[in-house]
C-alpha cells in the first residue's frame, strides 16, 4: 500500500484523507487564468483565498507548461515567484514550486519551499542530485511524453498505462538509489502531457494499477483539454474556465480510484465535493 504520509521540508502531510493542492499560476501566459494573478498583491490575495477555501497545499509556478508554451529563463522564473514565495512561506501551509530548472529548485529550496513539483521528473541535468542533497523536501515526479513544445503534435502511441507505469517506476528507483527516502516521493501520471483523450481516460479508469508502485498518487485533471472534449456540446468544447463541473467530477473519480492528492484550480468546489464523498462513502 502507498505511504500514508508525505514528508516535505517543513511538514509531514497525513495522506489518510485526500489532500487538495491549489494551483496559483504566476505567469503572464497561463492556459487557465491568462496571468490575472501575476501582480504580487493580487497573487497574495488569491493565495489567501485558496487557503480559506480549504487548500491543503499551494502549488506556485512561474513558467507555463501548457502545450506550445515558450520556455522562460531561470532568472525570469525566479523574478516571478520569489516575491510571492517569500511572503507565502510565513503562512504555515506547505508550498510547492512547479519547476523543472535546477537553478530555480536551488533558490526556492534554500528559501524554505516544501515541495518540488517537476513535470520532467528530475530528468534535467543536476536536478536529481540537487534534490538528493536536500535533507527532506518533498518531490512530485510526473510522466510527460516529449515536451511542452511538441507534446500536442507528437502524442503517445498505443495504451498509456504500461509506459507511464514503467517510466515512473524507473524514476522512482533512481531517486531511491540516490538516497531520497520513499516517503518524500509522490507520483503523477501526467494527464494531458502528450497523451490522447482515450489514453487520459484509460489512465483514470485504470489508475489503481499505479498504486502497485507503492507511492502516493497525485492527479492533475483540473481544466484539462480532455475534459473539454468529453463535455463538448454541439461540437463546441467549453473553454478552460468553463470546465468546473468536469474538473470536480474528474478529481472525485481520481480520488475514488486511489489518488491521495488532487491538483486543482477550483479549490472551494473540489473541497466541497470531497467532503460529501467522505461523508457518504462505503
Amino acid at each position: 500500500m502507498p505511504s500514508l504520509f508525505w514528508q516535505t521540508s517543513r511538514f509531514r502531510l497525513d495522506l489518510s484523507q485526500p489532500k487538495v493542492m491549489g494551483i496559483l499560476n504566476l505567469t503572464p501566459d497561463s492556459f487557465s487564468d491568462g496571468g490575472r494573478h501575476s501582480a504580487l498583491s493580487i497573487a497574495l490575495k488569491n493565495g489567501q483565498t485558496l487557503i480559506e477555501q480549504g487548500a491543503d497545499i499551494l502549488d506556485i509556478g512561474g513558467e507555463s507548461s501548457r502545450p506550445g508554451a515558450e520556455p522562460v529563463s531561470a532568472e525570469e522564473e525566479l523574478k516571478r515567484i520569489t516575491p510571492f514565495l517569500r511572503e507565502a512561506l510565513t503562512w504555515n501551509i506547505p508550498i510547492s514550486v512547479d519547476t523543472c530548472k535546477p537553478e530555480v529548485m536551488q533558490v526556492v529550496l534554500d528559501m524554505g519551499a516544501d515541495i518540488v513539483n517537476d513535470i520532467w521528473a528530475l530528468r534535467q541535468p543536476g536536478a536529481l542530485q540537487l534534490v538528493a542533497q536536500h535533507p527532506q523536501c518533498g518531490v512530485c515526479l510526473m510522466h510527460m511524453h516529449n515536451e511542452p513544445q511538441t507534446m500536442r503534435v507528437e502524442t503517445m502511441a498505443g495504451d498509456a498505462l504500461e509506459p507511464v507505469k514503467t517510466f515512473l517506476a524507473q524514476q522512482l528507483s533512481l531517486l531511491i538509489a540516490s538516497g531520497i527516502d520513499a516517503h518524500r516521493i509522490v507520483l503523477d501520471p501526467g494527464i494531458g502531457f502528450g497523451k490522447t483523450l482515450a489514453q487520459n481516460i484509460s489512465l483514470l479508469q485504470h489508475q489503481k494499477k499505479l498504486l502497485s508502485l507503492g507511492q502516493p498518487l497525485l492527479a492533475g485533471w483540473s481544466r484539462k483539454g480532455s475534459l473539454g472534449k468529453m463535455t463538448a456540446i454541439h461540437g463546441l468544447s467549453p473553454l478552460a474556465n468553463d470546465r468546473l463541473g468536469a474538473s470536480v467530477a474528474a478529481a472525485l473519480i481520481a480520488v475514488q480510484n486511489g489518488a491521495s492528492l488532487v491538483r486543482v484550480h477550483d479549490v472551494k468546489e473540489t473541497v466541497q465535493a470531497l467532503r460529501v464523498w467522505q461523508a457518504v462513502k462505503i
